[in-house]
């Protein structure tokens, strides 16, 4: 507010129309005329009073009435609501404001005494409106325009103008400002405006005032002789002043406000913005690092950079002074010049550099110690006490359980009396990061150094630190695929030779089922052999797909049609607690895969996410192709190079402990319950993706939940030679795929024509047949038993032992043979081999080969374009008996 000067008129210079006082004299005239008819009509006969007595009680009740009728209306208004109103009016009145109020039709109806000395007039009638007192300038007509077509749209408004010379015709100021505001004023009867002009001119010229104090600290801080900067915490530089603009080459219109960030100038200075401190915490910190010219030079420079926290532990921006030490600068001196470059070679090394004292305390560091052990800060300056702050420590940085070995190997380092041997180390914080780290004593008198006061004579150690996490986590990845490859080698060979004898329980359980009628008390004995035979199968089968020695069937496939089958399967098996989210990407590339085994890796992830979520959660699966050579901010370290289509299956669980992590992949690992789990789920899942060319990357947060990113290659089409289809496999399916089945059996029962309790049976085949069978089989159980099953069809079976024995049969017997029934893994010579013989004299020969492996583990053993059909052990007698007389049919 201006303050205003001179003598004070009184509160009544001010003007108000709008006021209707009372008149005493009036009241006085009317008692004394009053008094007068009394003594007069006292002299008159009582005949001729009375006429004028009355009359003049009508003529009063007349004005009583008339008076009561004007104050119902509001023309009349007592004495008492005026009184209410004289402390209001006194204060605006006097108010420093000027004040005027304007009815609607331009009637000024009040003016205090601040708007008459403003506007310089004293009556009513050379009272002016706002219009008519602030005319002058273009900028002062179009401000007081606005406010009056505020005023006429009943709005409030506000400007502020300058007037030279001010409206009354000042002499002794050559201008003023004034602010003016207008707003409605509510009144019963005809609304009214009230405009305030307030001289404000002072307030500007103490504003200008520290304005221009303000141009003078940045104009003496742009040109010292040092150089200034602030960065926030995300690396923004916020302000610089000109000498370090000019020192490193950049104009100081494009620095600040987020022009120009701090990788810019300073690529390895990721120190300079610090994480986290103490509440209220303020930091100080000197680095000597090389700043980076605008042209790619390198500045050298020493820096003073103090942050300060606030009381969440946030830090604010950084005040950083910076003092240029290229040569020149200061001074041109050897010494000097060696201190630079040793301080530049110290700083700029990638090995992590420190001194210590014996108790673990930072006397000095180059900033690629700060980057690895998290920002510790290079060296305690004094602070605005004049005190030394304390050093960091060593253990800050450390897990526990490795502060014990650097502890002891510090004091011999110290003491300088052995050699210390480099120590592994875990380092605190995410990431699970480690270094290994070399100490040697720094030399000087261990002695004195122990009572040192001050951060030189305490550097008592030198630490070098490597950052080798890049290194552990490449020798546990290398570790753990020799390992899950010999447990695979291990598993592929369990499950071939356990396949053979499923082969031999499963083909004499067909016998017996086949000589036994149901009503007999030995046939529901001999069904339970055979289904805990289909059982082991299963798990068979299982160790098979995580050996990668399965049988696959691969077949160009839309991911997106997969698993909107999968949809009603799925949430029959997550339940009601667990809701299932489906989102497929756009124009999802086709892909190349087995689409049962597809499912069962999608079914087995679904239960496994279910199983994390007890109480409840959200599922997610979502598909995204994922193009080569495209930043994707959501692809892990696990996606691999090249066009793949990612299927993400994410859910809110209890997550996945890192020691856990490293095992969910082994067969027979499980940390569900005795009974609920055999541990082979997810090694199934592993087995079926990279068997399928494909990746899977597992990323997990303890209490937030687990995702699986499964990447497999995108399929170009192209011409391919239609695929024979094999005969079904005789494999026992897994639990999920019998859910999958049962649900599409469940949807074929929908459908019109479809195999209801009322559709007719369809007639058994014929299984019959006639020709000569080679059998070769090096084990005799199954040799026997598919032995028996041939011949009791017709067939006429020749048995061999190897493929040695094979071949001296097919020389010795005249007869011409129409199909060799073969397994393959057989000593002395194997199944391939041997058809590479019987090609060079039968070139036409029908061959089957049958293997607990899959068909693509010997494919390669033989010719391009070789024609053979497949038969995967276990299998039954019935698969048998209708692949032998389809391929000889054929």
């Amino acid at each position: 507010m201006a303050e205003v000067s001179g003598p004070t008129k009184p509160v009544s210079s001010a003007i108000d129309r709008s006021e209707r006082p009372g008149r005493v004299g009036l009241l006085l005239v009317l008692a004394g005329l009053l008094v007068g008819a009394a003594v007069g009509l006292s002299f008159v006969a009582n005949e001729q009073a009375q006429p004028l007595i009355l009359g003049l009680l009508a003529l009063l009740a007349m004005a009583g009435v008339f008076c009561l009728f004007a104050l119902a209306i509001g023309a009349l208004q007592l004495s008492g609501q005026t009184g209410r109103d004289d402390i209001t009016k006194a204060i605006v009145d006097a108010s420093p404001e000027g004040a005027i109020v304007v009815e609607d039709g331009g009637r000024l109806i009040y003016a205090n005494e601040a708007y008459l000395r403003i506007s310089g007039g004293e009556t009513f009638s050379n009272l002016k409106p706002v219009e008519r007192v602030f005319v002058g300038s273009p900028d002062v007509s179009e401000a007081v325009y606005r406010l009056a077509q505020a005023a006429h749209d009943g709005r409030s408004h506000v400007e502020e103008i300058r007037m030279a010379p001010p409206p009354q015709g000042e002499t002794e100021r050559a201008f003023a400002w004034f602010r003016i505001a207008v707003r409605a004023v509510e009144r019963p009867r005809l609304p009214a405006t009230l405009w305030t002009v307030t001289d404000i001119t002072h307030e500007r010229e103490r504003q200008e005032n520290v304005f221009q104090e303000l141009q003078h600290a940045i104009d003496y801080l742009d040109h010292a002789p040092a150089g200034f900067l602030s960065i926030d915490p995300s690396g923004s530089i916020v302000y610089m002043n000109a000498t370090l603009a000019f020192w490193l080459g950049y104009d100081l219109a494009t620095v600040g406000s987020g022009g120009l960030r701090l990788p810019e100038i300073a690529p390895s200075a990721d120190v300079l913005t610090a994480t986290e401190g103490l509440p209220g915490e303020v930091r100080t910190d000197r680095f000597d690092l090389d700043l980076r010219r605008r042209n790619g030079q390198p500045l050298p420079t020493r820096l003073y950079h103090r942050v300060a926290f606030g009381q969440d532990g946030k830090p604010g921006p950084s005040r950083t002074f910076v003092l240029n030490r290229s040569a020149g600068a200061e001074s041109d001196e050897p010494q000097r010049a060696a201190e630079v470059r040793l301080a530049r070679f110290l700083n700029n090394s990638p090995i992590a550099i420190a001194t210590l004292d014996p108790t673990g305390r930072i006397a000095r560091a180059n900033a690629s110690f700060a980057r690895l052990f998290g920002g510790t800060p290079r060296q305690a300056v004094p602070d605005g006490r004049g005190e030394l702050g304390t050093e960091p420590t060593m253990w800050e940085a450390l897990v526990d359980r490795d502060r014990a070995a650097l502890e002891s190997a510090l004091v011999k380092a110290a003491d300088g009396t052995v050699e210390v041997q480099p120590i592994e180390v875990a380092l605190a914080g995410p990431g699970n990061r480690s270094a290994r780290v070399w100490l040697s004593p720094a030399g000087g008198d261990t002695a004195a150094a122990a009572d040192a006061a001050t951060p030189a004579d305490r550097e008592r150690v030198i630490l070098y630190a490597l950052d080798t996490t890049a290194q552990r986590q490449l020798e546990q990845q290398i570790a753990q695929t020799q390992k899950m490859d010999t447990v695979g080698q291990l598993a592929g060979g369990i499950a071939h030779d356990f396949n053979n004898v499923l082969q031999a329980i499963i083909g004499y359980s067909d016998l017996l089922l086949a000589s036994h009628r149901p009503t007999d008390p030995a046939f529901q004995d001999i069904m339970q052999i055979k289904q805990n035979a289909n059982r082991a199968a299963s798990l068979v089968r299982q160790l098979l797909a995580f050996s990668r020695r399965q049988t696959l069937r691969p077949e160009v496939m839309n991911v997106g049609e997969a698993l909107s089958d999968l949809t009603l399967l799925l949430k029959r098996l997550l339940g009601e607690r667990v809701d299932l989210d489906l989102k497929h990407g756009r124009d999802i590339w086709p892909i190349k895969a087995d689409v049962n085994q597809f499912e069962q890796v999608i079914v087995n992830l679904a239960v496994n996410a279910r199983d994390a979520m007890p109480n409840g959660g959200r599922l997610l699966i979502r598909t995204a192709n994922i193009l080569e050579g495209l930043e994707n901010t959501e692809r892990r370290p696990g996606a691999p190079a090249g066009d793949h289509v990612l299927i993400e299956v994410l859910d809110t669980g209890e997550g996945i402990p890192p020691d856990v992590m490293e095992k969910i992949f082994e067969p027979f690992f499980t940390t569900k319950d005795i009974g609920k789990g055999t541990g082979l789920g997810l090694s199934t899942v592993f087995g079926i993706i990279k068997q399928s060319g494909g990746t899977i990357d597992v990323q997990s947060t303890v209490g937030s939940g687990t995702a699986f990113r499964i990447y497999l290659p995108r399929h170009e089409p192209a011409a391919e030679p239609v695929p024979e289809i094999a005969p079904a496999s005789a494999a026992p399916q897994s639990n999920a795929e019998i859910a999958a089945n049962r649900l599409r059996g469940t949807r074929d029962l929908d459908k019109p024509g479809g195999a209801g309790p009322s559709a007719p049976r369809k007639p058994s085949p014929d299984h019959t047949g006639q020709g000569v069978i080679l059998l070769v089989e090096d084990e005799d159980p199954v040799r026997a038993v598919n032995s028996r099953a041939l011949s009791a069809r017709g067939y006429t079976v020749l048995e061999a032992a190897s493929g040695l024995d094979a071949l001296a049969l097919i020389s010795d017997v005249d007869q011409p043979i129409d199909l060799v029934v073969s397994d393959v893994v057989m000593p002395e010579m194997d199944g391939p081999t041997l058809l590479r013989e019987l090609r060079k004299h039968r070139p036409d020969l029908k061959v089957i080969f049958v293997s607990g492996y899959a068909e693509d583990a010997f494919r390669k053993n033989l010719p391009d374009g070789e024609d053979f059909n497949f038969l995967p052990k276990p299998f039954s007698l019935k698969q048998l008996v209708e692949t032998v007389k389809e391929t000889i049919a054929r």
